[in-house]
C-alpha cells in the first residue's frame, strides 16, 4: 500500500511558477514510476508527465512540454512538478499517481495503482 500526498497547489498569476510536491509513504517508493495528472472542471483527467523508477526517463504531454518538469528524490520518497511559465488553461486540480515497476502506457490512468487526493492550481489571467 503506498499513500500519496500532493502539496505546492495555490494561486499565481499567468506567466508565474509554482512547485508540486507529492510525498509517498511507505519503504518501496524506489519500485514506482511516478505520474502527475490535472483534471480541470467539467473535463477528463488528463496526463501532465511522468517519471520513471530511476528518474532516467522522463515524458511529458505537449501541452506542457518546455514549461513543466517532472522530477525525484528517492531519498525522500517525494516526486516534484516544476510548473513555470503558467497559462491560465493550466488551472485544474492536480494529482499524483504511482505505477507498481512501471510501465509503457505511462499516459494511460489504468497504468497507476495509486493515486493522491489532489492538490488546487489555478492562474488567473
Amino acid at each position: 500500500q503506498v499513500q500519496l500526498v500532493e502539496s505546492g497547489g495555490g494561486l499565481v498569476q499567468a506567466g508565474g511558477s509554482l512547485r508540486l510536491s507529492c510525498a509517498a509513504s511507505g519503504r518501496t517508493f524506489s519500485r514506482y514510476a511516478m505520474g502527475w495528472f490535472r483534471q480541470a472542471p467539467g473535463k477528463e483527467r488528463e496526463f501532465v508527465a511522468a517519471i520513471s523508477l530511476s528518474g532516467i526517463s522522463t515524458f511529458y504531454a505537449d501541452s506542457v512540454k518546455g514549461r513543466f518538469t517532472i522530477s525525484r528524490d528517492n531519498a525522500k520518497n517525494t516526486v516534484y512538478l516544476q510548473m513555470n511559465s503558467l497559462k491560465p488553461e493550466d488551472t485544474a486540480v492536480y494529482f499524483c499517481a504511482a505505477d507498481f515497476e512501471g510501465s509503457r502506457f505511462v499516459e494511460s490512468l489504468r497504468s497507476y495503482d495509486y493515486w493522491g487526493q489532489g492538490t488546487q492550481v489555478t492562474v488567473s489571467s
